[in-house]
């Protein structure tokens, strides 16, 4: 796991809408920076193994996005999903689920999961490596708090979701204890 206490310096490839692009489809690629995504911020960040995915499409997303605007007035600038999936992905994963407040941020080379070392094998799975389900808080770079699903390793057999969810860091935030995970909020059917 990440012994400096800082989120790795990393340069996201990303696609952003740009009306001056023109056509069917204004959007074009842009390097997003980690810098450019958390200095001077307070940000909540939780990754988890793929878009598309039953427990991250049912609940771990979907409860974000729902907490979003408590997030919001308890000082947090921004909510960022990460998954080690493109760009292309992200954004049509990002439609289906309906997010519009949570940003979700395509870690397609697996680069800022690696630096945080918590790439994983997920081969039993046919996902091939992916990241390890956790979330942070980051004030201005620094990881003030993290929480791991526990059985962390290659191969796990079991997909842990008891400790990166919505409810567990807004308790962290509130000062409270927490009260587990909340019941999905999605059907997941696939």
């Amino acid at each position: 796991m990440l012994a400096t206490g800082r989120v790795p310096d990393v340069v996201f490839k990303t696609r952003v809408r740009d009306e001056s692009v023109g056509g069917s489809n204004p959007y074009r690629w842009q390097d997003t920076t980690t810098s450019d995504l958390f200095a001077g911020k307070k940000v909540v960040v939780f990754s988890l193994p793929g878009a598309f995915t039953p427990t991250c499409s049912s609940n771990h997303l979907p409860r974000y996005e729902e907490l979003y605007e408590e997030f919001k007035a308890h000082g947090v600038d921004s909510i960022i999903c990460v998954s080690v999936n493109d760009a292309f992905v992200m954004f049509q994963w990002g439609q289906k689920v309906g997010a519009k407040n949570v940003f979700l941020l395509p870690d397609g080379n697996a680069e800022f999961t690696r630096k945080m070392g918590m790439l994983v094998d997920k081969s039993n799975l046919g996902f091939g490596m992916r990241s390890w389900r956790y979330s942070m808080l980051v004030n201005d770079g620094a990881i003030e708090k993290i929480f791991v699903e526990s059985d962390f390793g290659d191969n796990c057999p079991i997909d842990p979701f008891e400790v990166s969810d919505a409810d567990t860091m807004m308790a962290y935030i509130k000062g409270t204890e927490a009260t587990g995970v909340s019941e999905p909020r999605l059907a997941f059917v696939g």
